[in-house]
């Protein structure tokens, strides 16, 4: 299982494929309860067009470390860097969901030399109170240590109705594998949700990414509404907004295809 050592209490876990001669990489960053397989059926497409793919897992994460949180999104890009240097690769493009999108837009605001170009997906720069309350009460879900209490607890906050609708018995069987997570799961879980309710904003700092952006929002994201994905591109002076419809928090999951389309064309785009 490859990992990178950051210091003595990190480890880092990443999967380097496609086209490794490649100088056009596709870095996936997870949401926050995801991990590398969230992406499974995004990479082979970009593969085939000969892009060499990174997927690793954050600090706090299923298959990396959970050092003692709260951290910040900037650690999270410095620990970016550090495994890009480690594998010698100077520029990437950054596809990232929810709280993957936050640290791709920290990563563009400290190392804006380093992204070709980004997709931003159901992500924030900054906070309301009616996120800020539904976080807090992951929190108390997570240290409940009950995996399907957790899993049904959040569920309604990122499908949409129809996606629950449509695919109950699914999700019925991903809450039974929730409640199969053992414990440090779910302490990764509080650390990073504390970290996004400390160190989220970043709307006054979005003036410094250059890089041509696509931003999306699910229609019926009722977790992180559009009006702060049209706070993020309004923000971005290189940047695009998309509205998905009939789509939850969750668009990797709910429209994965209409969401493969976009972002791979996004990239060919601006290759």
């Amino acid at each position: 299982m490859p990992t990178l050592s950051i210091d003595k209490e990190i480890e880092i876990y990443y999967e380097l494929s496609g086209n490794l001669e490649s100088k056009e990489t596709v870095v996936f960053l997870n949401g926050v309860m995801a991990s590398v397989s969230s992406w499974r059926q995004f990479t082979p497409a970009f593969e085939k067009f000969g892009y060499k793919i990174l997927l690793f897992d954050f600090k706090g994460q299923v298959k990396s470390s959970k050092p003692q949180g709260p951290y910040t999104f900037a650690e999270h890009a410095y620990e970016l860097k550090t495994l890009l240097d480690f594998l010698g690769i100077d520029e990437v493009n950054l596809i990232g969901t929810s709280y993957g999108g936050e640290a791709a837009l920290k990563f563009a605001i400290l190392f804006p030399n380093c992204v070709k170009s980004m997709v931003i997906i159901d992500s924030v720069s900054e906070l309301d109170e009616v996120l800020r309350f539904f976080i807090k009460s992951w929190i108390d879900l997570a240290q409940s240590g009950d995996g399907e209490k957790f899993f049904y607890g959040i569920m309604p906050t990122i499908y949409s109705d129809s996606y629950i609708k449509a695919h109950f018995e699914e999700l019925v069987k991903r809450a039974e594998g929730t409640a199969s997570m053992p414990k440090d799961y779910f302490m990764g879980q509080v650390y990073l949700y504390e970290t996004f309710l400390n160190d989220v904003y970043m709307t006054n700092e979005l003036n410094k990414i250059q890089c041509p952006t696509a931003v999306v929002c699910g229609e019926k994201d009722i977790l992180k509404p559009k009006k702060f994905s049209e706070i993020i591109a309004n923000n971005i002076s290189n940047s695009e907004l998309t509205i998905i419809p009939d789509c939850g928090h969750v668009a990797i999951f709910e429209k994965p295809q209409e969401l493969l389309s976009l972002s791979l064309g996004f990239l060919l785009k601006n290759r």
